[in-house]
């Protein structure tokens, strides 16, 4: 991306894909590609450079449009304070019964907890189903259930059950993003702070 700078003020922000006149001089989109830096500033155009030390992980924030400023002979872009989103449900509030927008108590937003929670539900269901049938043959013919099924069905349930606590127990987003957070260690092994929801080989 580009921009067009007259009198140390941007004017004109530039997608870098067509051609552009400036003082009755037509040039072409060739500008961008093949001449320098130097020769484009040399017309008032500037390559963008986009600083991201403000952008967040949106899975967890909600960050800023980006605002573009010259300055030191350069154009950057960059965001604002990025806001964390909302680690608990909102609900709707007296004020948003009156006046007939749900009824209070109620979530009217719901918060990453509640998305989060939703998942590994979601996750825990859908590893218990690959063994169900285990379940059905017992109940119609009366098969044995292996120990090792067994097993592994309560360990997905125990896991989910202390993910679902530690999720419920964070007390912000910060926290949240720490416990979904893979890092890894000398030995190259990763690793997050909240569990998964194991899996049969």
């Amino acid at each position: 991306m580009f921009a067009l700078v007259e009198s140390e003020s941007i004017t004109k922000m530039l997608n870098g894909n067509r051609g552009i006149t400036l003082n009755d001089l037509q040039y072409p989109r060739a500008i961008y590609t093949l001449w320098t830096e130097a020769e484009r500033n040399a017309i008032g155009i500037y390559e963008v450079v986009f600083d991201d030390t403000n952008k967040k992980d949106e899975q967890w924030y909600i960050n800023t449009n980006q605002s573009y400023a010259f300055a030191n002979n350069k154009v950057t872009a960059t965001y604002g304070t990025a806001t964390a989103k909302a680690h608990a449900d909102t609900l709707f509030t007296a004020q948003d019964e009156t006046d007939g927008l749900g009824t209070e108590g109620e979530v009217k937003t719901e918060g990453l907890k509640t998305v989060l929670i939703r998942q590994v539900k979601i996750k825990a269901e859908s590893e218990l189903n690959r063994t169900d049938w285990y379940i059905t043959r017992k109940a119609e013919k009366n098969t044995a259930i292996p120990s090792a099924i067994t097993t592994h069905r309560d360990l997905v349930r125990s896991r989910q059950a202390a993910m679902e606590t530690a999720i419920t127990n964070a007390s912000d987003t910060p926290a949240l993003e720490t416990l979904y957070t893979w890092t890894t260690d000398s030995d190259g092994v990763s690793s997050r702070p909240l569990a998964l929801i194991p899996t049969l080989d």
